[in-house]
């Protein structure tokens, strides 16, 4: 019963803002782009550079929740952090009669999930594999900096010219504890969830040249036919197997599925 109320009252306050209108006297509305969980993201004109940007709103029906705010905020602290090419670089952020709002470049690229499901784009072993490889570079990257992604899912990946760029970093985290014991712990666990969300992606990659003519749902180490080295890879990243702890040891083992498929 809440759920249906709480849904109701999101339809009719989180409307988004309509096409043409001028946010913080600067960023015009050219579209809506995508809506998540707690965001509305508009694509946008910025009026002083006339370039576009990607403006992030806070949902209306959330703005006054204090741990909806503290989330929003955190993702922001994180973009703040962030210097890669392949990641989302912040802008600006502001607030309107308690709206809050933040703004980013716009990474020209086409949504993995609309590829795979729209478009009906397939990866073969080798492309699903190098592909992990690039998303395994970023993933590098943030773990170097003390930052997790936590939600690494195949509609927060943009590809341009076969290029991975990571978005949506609302559910991300620092390590910000002084305990040692506490932060190790802590930093692990953050870790490992990267990299099971890694093995469910390239899971998701390998079934796109899947087709069954069984009508009995089997197991993927049935259904799929891969080299055991792949095999091997995937067992760990989804805890099957002891998972990775480190990503050097991640590394070598996709290396070496990599080379298997060369023989």
């Amino acid at each position: 019963m809440w759920r249906s109320i709480r849904k109701f009252f999101q339809f009719f306050v989180d409307k988004p803002i309509k096409k043409g209108a001028v946010l913080y006297d600067r960023y015009e509305v050219i579209s809506v782009i995508g809506t998540g969980s707690y965001g509305i993201v508009y694509l946008c004109k910025d009026l002083k550079t006339n370039e576009n940007r990607v403006v992030k709103q806070l949902r209306p029906s959330k703005r006054r929740i204090k741990k909806e705010i503290k989330l929003f905020e955190n993702e922001i602290s994180i973009l703040r952090l962030l210097n890669h090419k392949s990641m989302p670089k912040l802008y600006d952020e502001f607030s309107n009669n308690g709206y809050f709002y933040y703004v980013m470049n716009y990474i020209e690229g086409e949504n993995l999930e609309d590829q795979i499901f729209l478009n009906h784009k397939t990866f073969k072993e080798t492309e699903s594999l190098l592909l992990l490889a690039r998303l395994l570079e970023l993933v590098a990257y943030l773990h170097k900096n003390g930052m997790y992604h936590q939600d690494l899912r195949i509609p927060n990946i943009l590809l341009k010219d076969k290029e991975p760029f990571l978005i949506d970093f609302g559910l991300s985290k620092q390590i910000v504890s002084v305990d040692p014991i506490c932060s190790s712990s802590k930093e692990l666990e953050m870790k490992q969830q990267d990299y099971y969300d890694l093995g469910d992606i390239l899971l998701y990659l390998l079934y796109t040249t899947y087709s069954s003519n069984n009508k009995k749902v089997l197991p993927w180490t049935e259904e799929l036919s891969l080299k055991k080295e792949t095999v091997h890879l995937l067992k760990r990243l989804l805890r099957i197997q002891e998972p990775y702890s480190d990503i050097s040891e991640l590394s070598a083992d996709l290396h070496a599925a990599l080379l298997s498929k060369e023989k």
